[in-house]
């Protein structure tokens, strides 16, 4: 089964709107196929194992880290193919929460006289496909929060140099996490500061970039930013506040962007929760946000963080450094968002400490 999660991880960020599923396909001892959900989500994990093991399935046992899907969608459901290929056993992580499947999936293969079992590293299988069904039981994907900052959570210096407080290997990292992700997210601030391109840079890596997405109520982006310069190469969104200025939204489209309006929230920015409904209703399953204080903040008053992924610098920059976060209406220790921690690790001169939230 951890096999099979090592497969489904490969599909991160490359399969929403489907959850990232892995198989692996063993007979007599020797692993004989496995698969991952494709990129855009099909084919699917099962679909590619059976390929691989043709007859080698007929009295095989899969094991698959999601329930294998019931229902006939752009394809025939994998729990059909199972059946139909004589696999003998099913070994799932765990239960699919879509309605459309939720036990459906598992009854088929029960019904076929097929031996199953279900809850086998399912703490696992749960956390790698997190945001999808958190998409699927709240509307929302998965927010993780990216932070690099000095020791005492600075981000940048009061002039606003960062460039660049970790050290390469902490960045080659975070290029991972992008890889690894639906969207990425940033406020206009760090848009306007930093001018960046939210790629995915890394050898190998280059056609992972995940869709760019920029929180920007006043449409203050430049037209000139990387990232509108490249918006017919990589999906930009802006989110902006209904009513803006219209011909601003049509220069924007113009330029390859998707302009979406949000409703205000209660601070007189993008409501960050509509936001992020809308983004799921795209079929978002995870949001990787980079920055800045401003959106980090909003983020955290309206407990919408899921995860932390923190990147510490042995650097201290005192009270003259830009916070990780700006005030975000906190008076009494009970209002702190509050995360526990599930791992630490050195990574080159830096410590990078990853967080669930309570």
């Amino acid at each position: 089964m951890r096999a099979a999660l090592a497969l489904a991880r490969r599909g991160l960020g490359n399969v929403w709107p489907n959850p990232s599923v892995g198989c692996v396909i063993v007979k007599d001892g020797r692993v004989v196929g496995r698969g991952w959900t494709q990129p855009g989500g099909r084919p699917h994990a099962e679909t590619e194992a059976l390929a691989m093991a043709g007859e080698g399935a007929r009295g095989a046992t899969a094991y698959v880290t999601l329930e294998p899907c019931s229902h006939h969608g752009k394809t025939a459901p994998c729990a059909e193919a199972l059946i139909q290929a004589g696999i003998a056993r099913v070994v799932a992580a765990m239960e699919d929460p879509d309605p459309r499947v939720s036990g459906q999936g598992m009854n088929m293969l029960r019904d076929a006289g097929m031996a199953v079992t279900v809850g086998v590293c399912a703490d696992e299988a749960a956390e790698l496909n997190a945001g999808f069904f958190l998409k699927v039981r709240d509307g929302r994907p998965l927010v993780t929060l990216k932070l690099a900052t000095t020791l005492d959570g600075r981000i940048a210096t009061h002039s606003g140099e960062s460039k660049w407080i970790t050290c390469e290997a902490s960045r080659a990292l975070a290029h991972v996490l992008r890889a690894e992700h639906d969207v990425i997210m940033v406020g206009s601030g760090t848009a306007l500061a930093d001018d960046p391109e939210l790629t995915c840079r890394l050898p190998g890596l280059e056609d992972r970039s995940p869709v760019r997405v920029v929180v920007d109520g006043r449409l203050r982006l430049p037209l000139t930013s990387k990232v509108v310069a490249t918006a017919n190469e990589i999906p930009t969104w802006v989110l902006t506040l209904e009513g803006g200025d219209d011909a601003r939204i049509e220069a924007f489209q113009d330029a390859g962007v998707d302009v979406v309006e949000i409703p205000e929230g209660p601070d007189h920015t993008v409501d960050l929760g509509a936001a992020l409904m809308v983004l799921a209703e795209s079929g978002v399953t995870r949001v990787l946000v980079e920055g800045g204080a401003h959106l980090a903040a909003g983020l955290l008053r309206a407990g919408l963080v899921d995860r932390l992924v923190w990147f510490r610098s042995a650097r201290l920059m005192g009270g003259d450094g830009l916070p990780a976060a700006v005030a975000f209406g906190v008076d009494h220790l009970a209002q702190t968002p509050r995360f526990e921690r599930v791992e630490i690790r050195p990574v080159a001169e830096d410590v990078v400490e990853i967080y669930k939230k309570i």
